[in-house]
């Protein structure tokens, strides 16, 4: 499979056979642009404008934004209900959890997590292979609580997202705060937005992953 990071708390995820989601498109709102790309599904952890620009999709796509089970070809996608605060949604409302199977590997996007970590929530979203975790603060949860997130989940493969970068207009932090929770040999940061990946590039150990925006 393949992961290709379109910025923000954007991806889309290719199966082998094809088959494409798009997790929480963005607006131009959020400080840059979005490239336009088609997929067969997108998905919307809540309607905020820097995750719900569906419009930026093209290909007519399954547009899922609500705790549900789907499955498309080679592709199964499954979401549990979270909270975007850690008042219970009473600040920011609920946030929805993806979780795909493609490739026999399991891909978790947390979306605009915001609650606590909880065995009752960890053990609702596990397996994970790949976990991709919000790490800026202020509207979700911050580098510490995401760092206490991946050693209670334990993934293969940790790739942060919702983090201010140059061109970013969010009040969010940057990615360095989540990273320097890491050993440096545990951390990749790469040139490119794109990863491919098959069973055999699990190891045993986390390793962070940092794609980069085109």
């Amino acid at each position: 499979m393949t992961i290709e990071y379109l910025g923000h708390s954007c991806f889309k995820l290719t199966e082998s056979t094809g088959t494409a989601v798009v997790c929480d498109p963005y607006s131009d709102e959020v400080g840059y642009s979005m490239p336009e790309v088609s997929a067969d599904a997108v998905t919307v952890s809540h309607h905020h404008f820097d995750h719900d620009c569906v419009s930026k999709v093209k290909g007519s796509p399954l547009v899922i934004d609500k705790e549900s089970c789907h499955e498309l070809t080679g592709v199964e996608i499954n979401s549990v209900k979270s909270f975007h605060d850690g008042s219970r949604g009473k600040k920011r409302g609920e946030n929805v959890i993806f979780k795909f199977r493609m490739d026999g590997i399991d891909v978790c996007h947390l979306g605009d997590l915001g609650e606590k970590c909880s065995l009752e929530l960890i053990e609702t979203i596990l397996p994970v292979n790949v976990l991709l975790i919000p790490v800026g603060g202020n509207y979700t949860i911050d580098a510490e609580m995401a760092k206490e997130y991946v050693d209670r989940i334990m993934p293969e493969i940790v790739i942060p997202m919702h983090y201010r970068t140059r061109e970013c207009e969010l009040d969010i932090d940057k990615v360095d705060a989540f990273l320097n929770l890491f050993e440096d040999e545990y951390v990749e940061e790469y040139d490119g937005n794109s990863i491919e990946l098959s069973r055999s590039d699990l190891g045993e150990e986390t390793r962070v992953i940092v794609l980069r925006r085109k």
